[in-house]
């Protein structure tokens, strides 16, 4: 394994563990110059995916000493991550010291490669293009999420009801759902979760993961969103409990005790919690219809964003305050504790930015 890299710049915001009465955006961290394409964090740990030349690289740093990994190792030939032409959003999640990521594509066909690698196993892991045609038959990826020593991913497999009839000009060309399911990251493979179906959106919280189950087929053989969302124990692939939203979910978080969801409803977006141990309702709010579609959360409180205003809803007074405002659009918007932190890109150059925050403000 290669060395650890000392970071450069002082991490005394890192250490910080109390939240002041009005919390300050601060800089966690400024790498070397260049864009940041994603930013994940897990405990004490956080991850970013930086654009560069010769060699787009994933880094792990630690918090709480300043040692720093880059991932993946180079061998004598380029990995795949390396010399990959960035043109859209990349996904990335930390699930202790293992990293996944996306790398997406729109030609010869849409497809998402799937990609990881770890401090203790730093070769690149080429773990599975997810593509499909420009019709919607294939793979789509519903989203990638990692805590603890869970690392997941979500796929739908879509196919036409009739693909003989359809290609002989003889039958519907009509497609529909034909599989799919959560997949978890165990060493360098991936193991289908048991008892999980096609899922569009996934989120993760230790051991537990919830998922937003896939409905129909939509426009251009899109996955569609199901009114359900279901939460299992990886450990044992038990069931948990399924909730069901008032409106169709968008974006998903979890935290050990509230799983939170943004919905789209015919009077508008509203923010929803529920005990995901029951799948009982605990909460809601409305929410600007400007919102992002990304959530994130623990025990207190809720964090979305509209534009670059940070918000956050308190699940207990159901209070929604504004946090702050970032600099440029936050990448990887991610609440670790009290730690509430993100990248952003100013000038051409990425940092990572944070502020401290508490429930029951």
């Amino acid at each position: 394994m290669r060395a650890l890299l000392v970071a450069a710049v002082g991490l005394a915001a890192g250490l910080a563990h109390t939240a002041p009465a009005t919390p300050k955006i601060r800089t966690l961290y400024v790498p070397p110059p260049g864009k940041i394409a994603a930013f994940a964090q897990d405990g004490p740990l956080i991850a970013w995916f930086a654009k560069g030349k010769p060699c787009n690289t994933v880094h792990v740093l630690s918090l709480a000493n300043g040692l720093q990994v880059p991932l993946p190792t180079q061998g004598a030939a380029h990995n795949v991550t390396c010399k990959w032409e960035v043109r859209s959003t990349v996904g990335l999640a930390l699930a202790g010291t293992s990293v996944l990521w996306t790398l997406r594509e729109s030609v010869p066909i849409p497809f998402d490669y799937l990609v990881g690698a770890a401090v203790a196993d730093q070769r690149e892991r080429r773990l599975q293009e997810v593509a499909h045609t420009k019709r919607g038959s294939g793979l789509w990826l519903g989203g990638i999420a990692g805590d603890g020593s869970t690392l997941v991913y979500a796929v739908t497999s879509v196919d036409y009801k009739d693909e003989a009839g359809c290609l002989a000009g003889t039958g519907s060309c009509e497609l529909e759902v034909a599989g799919g399911g959560v997949y978890r990251v165990v060493g360098r493979q991936p193991e289908l979760i048991a008892g999980t179906g096609a899922a569009v959106a996934v989120a993760a919280s230790g051991t537990n993961v919830a998922y937003v189950p896939t409905s129909t087929v939509g426009k251009e053989g899109r996955p569609a969103p199901d009114l359900q969302v279901d939460v299992i124990d990886t450990s044992t692939g038990k069931p948990i409990s399924s909730i069901a939203p008032q409106g169709t979910p968008i974006a998903l978080a979890l935290a050990p005790h509230v799983l939170a969801t943004l919905e789209q409803t015919p009077l508008g977006l509203r923010l929803a919690w529920y005990v995901p141990e029951t799948g009982a309702p605990s909460g809601s709010v409305p929410v600007s219809h400007a919102a992002s579609p990304e959530l994130t959360a623990n025990d207190q409180l809720i964090v979305f964003r509209v534009g670059r205003s940070l918000r956050a809803v308190d699940v207990t007074t159901h209070r929604v305050r504004t946090l702050g405002t970032t600099a440029a659009p936050p990448i990887g918007l991610s609440l670790e504790g009290g730690r509430l932190a993100w990248a952003e890109n100013v000038n051409g150059s990425g940092r990572i930015r944070a502020l401290y925050v508490r429930g029951h403000g």
